[in-house]
């Protein structure tokens, strides 16, 4: 039976109106929330941290689950990912760097980084440097990098059906999630704007110290501290969803965690700094910089505290407080000339900053032989402990009772 041409009309505007799935605004808005989320889990989990940096290993269940994803709500071909992500690694903060705000420009990284990933995908040197060891199985060659764009094009066609006009808004969030949060928050304003638990050799920080939204991701100088580790969390207040949905997965059988951040274990104190102390000193020496770190934070507080009773000037001390514990490449040109005042003026903060140098050269003095390092790690825990500044003798003492 034929229905009258005004009822096929009303049909039509019906399901225009709601879809297949009539949902009411907000159920419609917790249905995209719950998509683009599942999203940021399958970037996170398996093209990053799987992937690109072999930090653990999926299930086959997970694994394809998230590559059918990543294929419906991305667009993304695994091994192009893989490979400029792997590239970004390789090349941080340099002109080869894919996508650095240090080099590009913060604008240009934030509203245009899904314009500079399709450029460097199209770089077939980078895909074969860089992209090995990515899925090449007949459904990877014949689907996923074949038809890319189709899957997307899927999820427009089900997001319409189930909601009539309003999914094509809900796909366009959709579609806009990954170049907002991962192309532009995260290689944006992760290299930009932030706190830093490490002093990583590249300008990555921290946006979040609780990474819910980006699954994790916001922990960014954290990853690039410990880029093969897959629990990005270091601290006790830092949380890292993305580490939680490892954990789960691995009860039941379905991740194998590979690494996690190591942790400086402090035990007896040693009478000398001996080969294992240097073991734990060059395993554990961005926690072991950190640490010294917030000893210079400590000195320079209280040198300020002192210099607030006389009544004296604090400005050059102010300005150059959050240099003091920065490896000297990362400090600022603008910034040298008050740190250069404040070490003048301050003997004790001097003496911390150049220890600090020449701690941090034990593990870039690649050239010299085991022995010759650990000679060096014993003269400079000498020289802390003599040097009649408290903060130095304590931090020698907890030094020789490293253990990797």
């Amino acid at each position: 039976m034929l229905l009258p041409d005004w009822a096929v009309l009303n049909a039509a505007v019906d399901w225009l109106a709601n879809g297949l799935w009539n949902l009411s605004w907000w159920q419609i808005v917790v249905y995209t929330l719950v998509t683009t989320h599942i999203t940021i889990a399958s970037v996170t989990i398996f093209l990053h941290r799987s992937q690109a940096h072999r930090a653990l290993d999926l299930h086959r269940v997970p694994a394809h689950f998230f590559r059918f994803w990543l294929w419906l709500s991305t667009g993304m071909v695994t091994r192009e990912w893989v490979a400029i992500h792997r590239k970004h690694h390789a090349r941080c903060e340099t002109p080869d760097d894919p996508h650095s705000p240090q080099t590009r420009g913060i604008d240009t990284v934030f509203w245009k980084g899904s314009e500079l990933y399709r450029a460097e995908a199209k770089n077939l040197e980078t895909l074969a440097k860089f992209g090995h060891g990515t899925p090449n199985d007949w459904i990877e060659r014949n689907l996923y990098s074949r038809f890319s764009w189709q899957g997307v094009g899927l999820m427009l066609i089900l997001n319409v059906a189930l909601f009539g006009a309003a999914g094509l808004a809900v796909w366009a969030v959709q579609m806009a999630w990954i170049p907002v949060t991962a192309a532009g928050i995260i290689n944006g304003i992760a290299h930009y704007w932030g706190y830093r638990n490490f002093e990583a050799p590249d300008a990555s920080t921290n946006i979040s110290p609780w990474g819910l939204i980006i699954g994790g991701e916001e922990l960014h100088n954290n990853h690039h501290t410990y880029p093969t580790s897959a629990k990005f969390a270091v601290k006790k207040y830092e949380f890292d969803l993305g580490w939680v949905y490892i954990s789960l997965m691995s009860r039941i059988g379905w991740a194998t965690v590979k690494k996690v951040p190591p942790k400086l274990r402090l035990g007896e104190i040693r009478p000398v700094a001996d080969e294992k102390t240097l073991e734990a000193l060059i395993a554990n020496r961005y926690e072991v910089m950190a640490r010294y770190g917030r000893e210079m934070r400590r000195v320079c507080k209280a040198e300020i505290a002192v210099l607030k009773g006389k009544g004296a000037d604090l400005s050059p001390l102010e300005a150059a407080k959050r240099w003091l514990h920065r490896d000297e490449e990362r400090v600022p040109a603008s910034a040298k000339p008050q740190l250069a005042q404040a070490r003048a003026a301050h003997p004790v903060l001097d003496q911390m900053v150049t220890m600090r140098e020449e701690l941090r050269q034990m593990w870039l003095n690649t050239n010299h032989s085991r022995e010759q390092l650990t000679a060096e790690l014993q003269a400079w825990c000498r020289r802390a402990e003599e040097s009649g500044i408290v903060a130095l003798q304590q931090f020698a003492l907890k030094l020789r009772a490293a253990h990797a």
